[in-house]
């Protein structure tokens, strides 16, 4: 069964790497700008992550596709890749002492067949000085990633209190992709890693 996880994230492949099943990384280019938000962030990662994994599905129709779509809520509104570094440092004041939420759908598609999960983590930033702001920013690479900000190894600096999956907030939480997998056959418990291999 040829598995394709549907991302161009190191992130989502190193968590996707944690077993040993095989997989071949093909980042899905279905144009997110033409999903508007309307309100509900559950229903925009999930028509996110839906309609990237059929347009790789059309392209691979033999193959297992996972996809997966992130994005910070706070404020009402949905924070995505900042545009530059002017947006990114605005958006830390934005979340200084205060909480956010961070969404993930991970979808699998085998076929006719789609199933989707909703991951939903709690942040709690510390209130940060204009000075941390820029020391993070001058430490973290920030474009790629939903909210501007990281949270691996020192980035979690940023951070007082997580409330829900760590994994989440990295992009792949792994229970959701565990039950998707699941509903085409694929059990990740049969491709677990022994400590020496991860």
């Amino acid at each position: 069964m040829h598995v394709i996880l549907g991302s161009a994230s190191p992130r989502r492949r190193e968590i996707l790497q944690y077993f040993s099943l095989p997989f071949e990384q093909i980042p899905s280019h279905y144009d997110e700008e033409q999903i508007p938000f309307l309100g509900d962030p559950i229903a925009y990662v999930k028509t996110l992550s839906e309609e990237k994994g059929k347009w790789l599905s059309q392209k691979h129709p033999n193959s297992v596709v996972l996809t997966a779509d992130t994005v910070v809520y706070a404020n009402q509104k949905v924070y995505n890749k900042p545009k530059d570094s002017a947006e990114a440092f605005q958006f830390l004041q934005e979340f200084s002492g205060n909480w956010n939420e961070i969404y993930t759908a991970v979808s699998v598609r085998k076929g006719n067949q789609f199933f989707t999960e909703v991951e939903v983590t709690r942040l709690l930033f510390h209130t940060l000085s204009k000075e941390q702001m820029q020391k993070y920013h001058s430490h973290f690479y920030f474009a790629d990633k939903s909210g501007g900000f990281a949270v691996e190894k020192s980035g979690s600096i940023l951070l007082q209190r997580i409330e829900g999956c760590f994994y989440n907030i990295l992009g792949l939480p792994i229970n959701a992709m565990r039950t998707v997998f699941l509903k085409v056959g694929i059990d990740l418990w049969d491709f677990l890693k022994s400590e020496n291999e991860l």
